[in-house]
């Protein structure tokens, strides 16, 4: 299960990061029309797989808490899954918004809340970081 809920981390952790450091940052430099239009598809389909992984990671980091007895499991499940509250309280309002505007609606208003949203999506990508980092610890002391 150790293995499991490292690669589950990592896997989650390249998603976010890919997004935080990569896509989200060239989408910004499209104009505001194609920005909205972007983004919209694209947490869609991020959406399953990310938070999958985090439940995933979550549950097999707890297992291997279980299995070990090694407490590095517990903390980086609780990191893992910290994903989920903090993306309903933080980010689902401004995803709300943002899937309730349409393209030929985008401005100011919806550039700002991307550029708000990016910020936020950094701190998924720091979460699942952790995580891994965690979890490599807790997998390095041989629990």
């Amino acid at each position: 299960m150790s293995i499991a809920a490292l690669v589950c981390a990592t896997l989650f952790t390249g998603a976010a990061g890919y997004i935080s450091l990569v896509e989200h940052p060239a989408r910004l430099q499209l104009d505001d029309a194609p920005l909205l239009a972007q983004w919209q598809p694209s947490y869609s389909r991020a959406l399953p797989i990310q938070s999958g992984l985090a439940i995933a990671g979550g549950v097999a980091g707890l297992a291997a808490w279980h299995m070990s007895g090694e407490w590095l499991y517990v903390l980086g499940s609780l990191v893992l899954l910290a994903n989920w509250p903090f993306t309903l309280l933080a980010i689902m309002p401004v995803n709300n918004r943002l899937k309730a505007i349409t393209p030929d609606q985008a401005g100011p208003e919806s550039r700002t809340l991307l550029l708000k949203w990016g910020k936020l999506h950094n701190v998924r990508s720091g979460l699942g970081c952790a995580a891994a980092l965690l979890f490599a610890v807790a997998l390095a002391s041989g629990n």
